[in-house]
C-alpha cells in the first residue's frame, strides 16, 4: 500500500462516522475501526522490509522546482511511531465506543479522532519538511477540537484554547527553524537534510535553527516551561487523554527530536538545552504529580515527567542513550495508555476522579485493580515489568553524564525524579484501590463490561510480556528504530540484571525513598497546600488578557465593514511594493517598437475610455451605470475579436448578457439612485489612490509589452501540445479542460457556491421576521406599464428557446476544436431560460421547471470531479484528458475525448448557478408583493376575472 494512501486514509475515513452514526453507534465505531485497521495493515505490510533495514518511499511531484513535493518515507522510526499511533488508536476507538454516553455525538468524536490520527501519521511519514509542517499544524487544530469536545464545559474550552495557543506558537517557531535548515542544505527533503550533519552544524545559522526547532518540539511535548497546557487538556474525554498522552500529540515533539537527532545532536548546545530541559521537566512534574488528587491530573503530570525523561536521554547525545529513549517510548505508551483508560473506568463507574473520595476499590473492581497495579508498578520501575528495564538503563546512562564538569548533578536529579515516580505510582494504587470499602462513593463501583476493560487489559498484558521477554518482543523493533535515530547500526541488549552497578543502588534508593514519601504524604500534602506557588493558568490568563484586548482593538478599528478602507489599504500596499521593486531593481529600456495605431481600434479605445469615464461620473444612477457596464463589456469583447480571441469574445459577451439581465432584475428592488455616503475629501482620497494604481498598472503593462524575454512563453508549449497532448485544436479549450483543468474545476466550484450562497441569503431574508418584512416592503418608483408580459416578447422567447438550446448544444460539441465549450454553452442556455422568466413571469416558468437547480449544481461539480479522478486510473495526473479516434459503420472517422465529460459538468454547474440566482431574485419579488401570473398572456390581472394569480 502506498505511504501516501496510508497517510490519507484517516482523513478520507473522517467523512464516514458522521454519516454512519445514523445507522447506530456500533456501525459508527466499526467503520472508524476499519479505517484505522486498514491503515495499520498498510504499515504492517511494509514492516518486514523495514525490519530488514530497507526504507520505503513514495514520491508525488507537485512543484519540484520550488521543492514542493508530497514525499513520504518509512524507516524504523516511522514504523515505530506509525504503529503506536494506529495500534493504540484502534484500542482507543474500541474503548471510546463504550465510554461515551448516548448524549455524546459519537460521529463527531470519531471524525475528530480520525483527522487527528491522520495528522499524526502524516508527521511520522513525511519526507518533505514543508509537508511535515502542514501535518504538524493540523495536529494542533484537530487536538483543539478533541480537547474542546465537551463544549459545554468551560474548562474544556479553556484547555483547548490553551493547547492551541501554546502548541500553535511553538509551531510557528518551528516553521522558521525548518526553513533555515532547508536553506542551509538547499533541499526540503528530510532524507537529504539528514545526510548533511557537518554542513548544518558548521553553519552560522545552526544555533538559531536549533533553538527554533526545539521550541516547537518542547511546546508540543509539554517540556518546561511550556508544560502547563497538558494538565489543562485533561478536560477532554478520557479516550482523548489516553490517546494524546500515550501515542500521539505529546509524542510528536519526541519524534521530532529523534528524527533530527542525526544532524542536530552531538554539540554542547544540544546537550545543555535538551538534556537540561528534560531533566528539569522530569523532576518538577514528578514532584507536582505526587500532590495531585485528580486521577487524570496525577497521570498528566506523570506523563510530563516521563516525557522529560525521554527528552533528557535524547539530549545526552550518545548512541546508548538514544537506544534507551526509544525503548522507553514503547514502554511509556503501553503503561500510560492503560492507566488513563483505567482512570476513565474509575470515573465512569464511581462518578468521581478525586482520590480522596476513593479507596477500597480492589474489592469492588478487581479487574480494574489488576490492570492498574500492573501498569502503575511498571511506571514506578518495579521488576520484572517493562518500565523497570528502561528506568534502570536510564539511571545507568545518567551515571556517566557530567553537567558543567560535575558528575553528580544529573545522577542525583535523575534518582530524585525516579523517587517521585515511585511515590506517585504507589499512591495511585494505595489511595485509590487499597484500604477499606467506603459507603460514600458518588456511585456504586463495579467493574464495567468487557468492551471497556479489554483495551487496557491488552496493554497491561504487553507490559508484562515486554518486561519478561524484552529482546523477544521488542528487541528487533528497538534496534531498527534506534538505528534510524542515530543514523548507524544500533546495539541493543536489554536484560534485568546488570550486576552490582551504580544504577542498581540508585534504583533501590529511589524505591525506598519513594515509599517513605508515600508514608509521609499526609504531612507533606499539608505543607504543599500551605506553600505559595505560581499558578500556570493564572499566569497564562494574565499574559493573554492584554494581548486579546490589543488584538480586539486593532481588529475593531481595521475590520469595521468598510470595503473602501480594505480596498485602499490593499491597493496602497500593492502599489508601494511595486514601486519599491522598481526603484530598487535594475531594468533596461524596452527593445520593441510601437505598432501602428489604426483608426478603427483607436475609435474603439476612445469609446471604451468614454464609457469608463461616464460610469465613474454617473455611477449613482444605477440603471445608467448598469448600461455603461454592459457597454464596457461589449467593447472588451470587440477587442478580443480584433485580437483573434473568439473564445474569450464569446465568453465575455455571454457573461455580460447574463449578468446584465440578472442585475436588471435585482435593481428592480432598489432605489433608482444610490445615496451619497462619503465626503468630498474621502472621494478625493479614493480617486487619488485609484488613479495612482491605474497609472502604475498601465506603466507595468507598457513595460512588459515593450520588452523581449530570454525564456520562451508558455503559450508556445500550449500551441505545440494542444493537439498531441489534449486531442483538440482549440488551444483555449484544451488549456481550460486539460492543462489547467484543475483551475477550471475550482472556478465552477466557486460559481456553484456563489449560486447556493445567493439562495441561502434570500432564504434567510425571507425567514427573517418583521424587520426583514419592512426591508421587503418594496414599491415601484413609478407606475408600471399595463402589459406586464408583452405578447411579442412572449412569442419571441418561445421561438428562441429551442433555437438557443440547439445553438448551445452545437457550441458545446464543437468546443474542443473550435470556439465554444461547456462554459459558453451553459451561458447561452441560461440566457434563453432567463428570457422565459422575464417574458412569461416567474410563476409560469417555475410551474414548468422539471429540474432542481441545487441538484444541477451538485451533479455538475461531481461529474467534473469524477472526470478528473478517472485520470488516476490511467496513472496520469488529475484532470488529464484522454482521447481516441473511432470508426463506426456508415460514419466517418471521429474523435472522442474525456474532456467532453468535464465540459458536461461545467455546463450543468453554470446553468444551475445562474438559474438558482434568478429563482432567488424571483422569490424576493413574490414576497415584496408582486403578483405572479400562471397564464402567460395576462395584460391587467385585475381586469381579467379568469386570470389566475398566486402570491
Amino acid at each position: 500500500m502506498s505511504l501516501a494512501l496510508i497517510a490519507a486514509l484517516p482523513f478520507l475515513g473522517a467523512l464516514l462516522p458522521g454519516l454512519l452514526i445514523r445507522a447506530g453507534r456500533n456501525a459508527c465505531a466499526t467503520v472508524t475501526g476499519l479505517v484505522t485497521a486498514t491503515a495499520l495493515l498498510g504499515i504492517l505490510l511494509h514492516a518486514p522490509a523495514v525490519m530488514r533495514g530497507e526504507v520505503i518511499t513514495t514520491r508525488i511531484e507537485w512543484l519540484p522546482a520550488l521543492g514542493l513535493n508530497a514525499t513520504f518515507f518509512l524507516d524504523g522510526l516511522g514504523l515505530l511511531f506509525a504503529g503506536l499511533i494506529l495500534g493504540i488508536g484502534l484500542l482507543i476507538i474500541l474503548y471510546a465506543r463504550f465510554y461515551l454516553s448516548a448524549k455524546d455525538p459519537m460521529g463527531q468524536f470519531y471524525a475528530y479522532l480520525l483527522m487527528f490520527q491522520g495528522a499524526m501519521v502524516g508527521i511520522v511519514l513525511s519526507d518533505n519538511i514543508l509537508l511535515l509542517l502542514v501535518f504538524w499544524e493540523l495536529t494542533s487544530l484537530s487536538s483543539f477540537l478533541l480537547i474542546g469536545y465537551w463544549k459545554h464545559l468551560p474548562e474544556g474550552r479553556q484547555g483547548a484554547r490553551m493547547a492551541l495557543t501554546v502548541t500553535g506558537a511553538g509551531g510557528l517557531a518551528m516553521i522558521a527553524g525548518m526553513l533555515i535548515l532547508g536553506d542551509i542544505v538547499g533541499s526540503y527533503d528530510l532524507t537529504v537534510i539528514l545526510q548533511n550533519k557537518d554542513l548544518i552544524q558548521a553553519s552560522d545559522w545552526y544555533l538559531p535553527a536549533l533553538i527554533l526547532i526545539l521550541i516547537g518540539a518542547f511546546t508540543k511535548s509539554a517540556q518546561f516551561p511550556f508544560h502547563f497546557w497538558l494538565p489543562h487538556a485533561m478536560a477532554a474525554p478520557t479516550p482523548v487523554s489516553a490517546y494524546l498522552h500515550s501515542a500521539t500529540m505529546v509524542k510528536a515533539g519526541l519524534f521530532l527530536m529523534a528524527r533530527m537527532w542525526p544532524v542536530l545532536a552531538g554539540t554542547p548546545e544540544w546537550f545543555y538545552i535538551v538534556a537540561t530541559t528534560g531533566l528539569v521537566t522530569m523532576v518538577l512534574a514528578a514532584k507536582i504529580a505526587l500532590f495531585k488528587d485528580d486521577l487524570k491530573a496525577l497521570l498528566a503530570f506523570s506523563t510530563v515527567s516521563h516525557l522529560g525523561l525521554i527528552t533528557m536521554l535524547l539530549g545526552f547525545g550518545t548512541k546508548e542513550a538514544a537506544v534507551i529513549a526509544v525503548f522507553h517510548i514503547i514502554n511509556h505508551a503501553t503503561f500510560k495508555a492503560a492507566l488513563f483508560m483505567s482512570a476513565g473506568i474509575v470515573d465512569h463507574e464511581t462518578h468521581t476522579r478525586d482520590i480522596k473520595r476513593l479507596g477500597g476499590l480492589r474489592h469492588l473492581m478487581p479487574i480494574t485493580f489488576t490492570i492498574v497495579c500492573i501498569s502503575a508498578l511498571s511506571m514506578a520501575g518495579i521488576p520484572p515489568l517493562n518500565g523497570f528495564l528502561s528506568k534502570e538503563l536510564m539511571l545507568d546512562a545518567a551515571v556517566d553524564m557530567p553537567w558543567l564538569g560535575n558528575g553528580w548533578i544529573i545522577p542525583v536529579l535523575a534518582t530524585i525524579g525516579a523517587m517521585f515516580s515511585v511515590a506517585y505510582s504507589f499512591r495511585l494504587i494505595s489511595h485509590t484501590f487499597l484500604g477499606p470499602v467506603r459507603d460514600d462513593y458518588p456511585a456504586k463501583p463495579h467493574d464495567p463490561g468487557f468492551g471497556l476493560w479489554a483495551a487496557p487489559a491488552f496493554l497491561a498484558a504487553l507490559v508484562i510480556a515486554i518486561g519478561i521477554m524484552p529482546m523477544t518482543t521488542v528487541g528487533g523493533l528497538v534496534q531498527v528504530t534506534a538505528s534510524a535515530v542515530i543514523g548507524a547500526q544500533a546495539e541493543v541488549y536489554i536484560t534485568h540484571w546488570h550486576g552490582f552497578v551504580p544504577a542498581l543502588w540508585m534504583s533501590i534508593i529511589a524505591v525506598g525513598a519513594g515509599l517513605v514519601l508515600l508514608g509521609a504524604h499526609g504531612r507533606l500534602d499539608a505543607i504543599w497546600l500551605a506553600t505559595p506557588r505560581p499558578d500556570a493558568k493564572r499566569m497564562f490568563d494574565a499574559v493573554m488578557a492584554p494581548l486579546v484586548r490589543v488584538s480586539r482593538s486593532i481588529t475593531d478599528r481595521l475590520h469595521d465593514g468598510s470595503f473602501a478602507r480594505y480596498a485602499a489599504i490593499a491597493v496602497l500596499a500593492i502599489v508601494t511594493a511595486g514601486y519599491y521593486a522598481y526603484v530598487s531593481g535594475t531594468h533596461t529600456p524596452g527593445t520593441r517598437t510601437m505598432t501602428p495605431i489604426h483608426p478603427v481600434p483607436f475609435i474603439g479605445w476612445v469609446l471604451l475610455m468614454g464609457a469608463t469615464a461616464s460610469l465613474f461620473t454617473f455611477h449613482r444612477n444605477r440603471l445608467l451605470a448598469l448600461v455603461l457596464v454592459g457597454v464596457i463589456g461589449l467593447m472588451v469583447s470587440v477587442g478580443f475579436v480584433y485580437l483573434s480571441a473568439p473564445d474569450l469574445a464569446l465568453t465575455q459577451i455571454s457573461v455580460e448578457v447574463a449578468t446584465v439581465m440578472l442585475l436588471l432584475l435585482a435593481l428592480n428592488f432598489l432605489p433608482k439612485d444610490s445615496p451619497v455616503e462619503s465626503t468630498i475629501a474621502r472621494r478625493g482620497r479614493d480617486g487619488i489612490i485609484a488613479g495612482g494604481a491605474g497609472l502604475a498598472v498601465g506603466a507595468l503593462i507598457y513595460a512588459l509589452m515593450m520588452r523581449d524575454f530570454a525564456f520562451p512563453s508558455i503559450s508556445e508549449f500550449h500551441l505545440a501540445n494542444s493537439k498531441p497532448g489534449g486531442g483538440g485544436t482549440n488551444v483555449v479549450n484544451v488549456i481550460l479542460v486539460d492543462f489547467r483543468g484543475y483551475d477550471t474545476f475550482g472556478e465552477i466550484v466557486v460559481l456553484g457556491i456563489a449560486g447556493i450562497v445567493i439562495y441561502a441569503l434570500v432564504e434567510a431574508l425571507l425567514r427573517g421576521g418583521p424587520a426583514n418584512d419592512r426591508l421587503l416592503a418594496w414599491l415601484p418608483d413609478q407606475k408600471r406599464a399595463g402589459d406586464r408580459h408583452p405578447l411579442m416578447l412572449v412569442v419571441a422567447t418561445r421561438m428562441i428557446l429551442p433555437i438557443a438550446i440547439m445553438v448551445g448544444v452545437y457550441i458545446f460539441l464543437r468546443g474542443h476544436n473550435e470556439p465554444g465549450g461547456g462554459f459558453i454553452a451553459g451561458l447561452v442556455v441560461a440566457i434563453a431560460t432567463i428570457m422565459q422568466y422575464m417574458a412569461s413571469g416567474f410563476g409560469w416558468a417555475a410551474a414548468r421547471q422539471r429540474i432542481d437547480y441545487h441538484a444541477m449544481i451538485g451533479w455538475g461539480v461531481v461529474i467534473a470531479g469524477l472526470c478528473g479522478v478517472g485520470s488516476w486510473f490511467a496513472m496520469r495526473p488529475f484532470m488529464t484528458t484522454n482521447f481516441g479516434y473511432f470508426k463506426l459503420p456508415f460514419i466517418e472517422k471521429f474523435e472522442l475525448a474525456t474532456a467532453v465529460i468535464f465540459d458536461v459538468g461545467v455546463f450543468l454547474t453554470v446553468v444551475g448557478a445562474v438559474m438558482l440566482a434568478l429563482a432567488s431574485i424571483s422569490r424576493i419579488a413574490i414576497r415584496a408583493g408582486e403578483t405572479v401570473n400562471v397564464d402567460p398572456f395576462d395584460i391587467q390581472p385585475d381586469e381579467q376575472p379568469n386570470a389566475k394569480e398566486a402570491r
